[in-house]
């Protein structure tokens, strides 16, 4: 009964869903940055022979991947903020806090 009633009046899914994306595109990106300071498809895979090497078939740009990271990393802060106020100020309301 509540659930529906904070999906109403609050943005608190919204953010919710947007904090779970952050988390796999933060994932998603750590996983091309190691596989391509590896230089390997898998940490735990044998190694490619010389001749047939994956490494020029797809390259990572690290400086790129990490300035990816960075930014998904403040958008996860500023989200979080944001979804701490929600919860903050619902709080407030429903202990019946009035207007400062």
């Amino acid at each position: 009964m509540l659930f529906g009633l904070f999906d109403r009046v609050t943005s608190a899914p919204q953010l919710k869903s947007s904090l779970d994306r952050s988390v796999e595109r933060s994932r998603s990106i750590a996983d091309r940055v190691s596989k391509a300071t590896l230089q390997n498809s898998d940490g735990f895979a044998l190694e490619a022979s010389r001749g047939n090497t994956q490494a020029g078939i797809n390259p990572v740009n690290v400086e790129d991947e990490m300035v990816a990271l960075a930014d998904e990393q403040l958008r996860f802060l500023a989200t979080s903020r944001l979804l701490e106020k929600t919860y903050a100020s619902l709080r407030n309301a429903i202990k019946g806090g009035g207007a400062s």
